[in-house]
């Protein structure tokens, strides 16, 4: 049961992007313009996979731009719009233990590897018969990069291209143990994160077997000491915060931290 659903993100300054994912100040200066350029730039302080929002990506093909693809992968072979809206629903994140065999994912798994930028992402601790929700980030909180996979798929009726894209996951770490226990999932999930020395290794296409192997043991979970998490206010629901800075606040609950939250 893979689990990344809700993230957040372009939350920050621009600069912070292009200062993050640039690797000299011309890629800075040129990251910076292209963000401005595309203004207004929303901050998305939480979204739900299931709403499609476009969502930052960048690719081995455009390494000094951001681009915005839908989330929920559209696999190229799909007949429809219909399928499409069909399958999207069931692609917002992608099981990296078999990425290499789903009849979806195969394909963009060798060539259309991506990096999806956000500045965090929300998972639901189960108690009592409720759900709480919690949002995790890195511990210095600068702007996360989430393996991804995307493709592009046109409408031969409309000639619409869609470029769409999903969240690579993989098993959870011991603090995303504690936290995702959902009962009905099959052990606990988390986005396989990358951290900066394996950013290229993942966004460069495979051309042979053994850098498919690399690839294919690069998929763990990030170590928990990287990462903070912290209870906030409900992301679903009629009582949801919606998409304002109050999707982020800490909100304490005292039967959690009865449990040790």
């Amino acid at each position: 049961n893979p689990m990344c659903y809700d993230i957040r993100y372009m939350t920050k300054k621009q600069i912070e992007y292009a200062k993050r994912y640039g690797k000299d100040d011309d890629e800075i200066a040129k990251l910076e313009k292209q963000l401005a350029d595309l203004e207004p730039i929303k901050p998305v302080f939480h979204t739900n996979g299931f709403q499609h929002y476009k969502i930052p990506v960048i690719t081995d093909r455009d390494p000094n731009l951001i681009q915005f693809f839908q989330w929920g992968l559209i696999p190229f072979w799909t007949k429809d719009l219909k399928s499409g809206m069909t399958f999207s629903n069931k692609t917002l994140n992608a099981r990296g233990e078999t990425i290499f065999e789903k009849a979806s994912y195969k394909h963009a798994a060798k060539k259309r590897r991506c990096i999806i930028i956000v500045d965090g992402f929300f998972e639901h601790h189960h108690f009592s018969g409720k759900t709480y929700p919690f949002h995790i980030q890195l511990k210095d909180e600068s702007p996360m990069s989430l393996a991804g996979l995307w493709e592009k798929w046109v409408d031969k009726e409309t000639g619409e291209v869609f470029q769409t894209v999903t969240i690579v996951t993989t098993v959870g770490n011991s603090m995303m143990a504690k936290i995702h226990n959902n009962p009905k999932a099959t052990g606990p999930r988390m986005p396989f994160i990358l951290d900066r020395e394996s950013e290229h290794l993942w966004l460069k296409e495979s051309s042979d077997e053994q850098e498919l192997e690399l690839i294919k043991n690069m998929i763990q979970p990030l170590d928990e000491s990287l990462l903070q998490a912290y209870s906030v206010a409900p992301v679903r629901g009629k009582a949801a915060s919606g998409n304002t800075k109050k999707a982020i606040e800490k909100l304490e609950y005292g039967e959690l931290m009865l449990l040790g939250f």
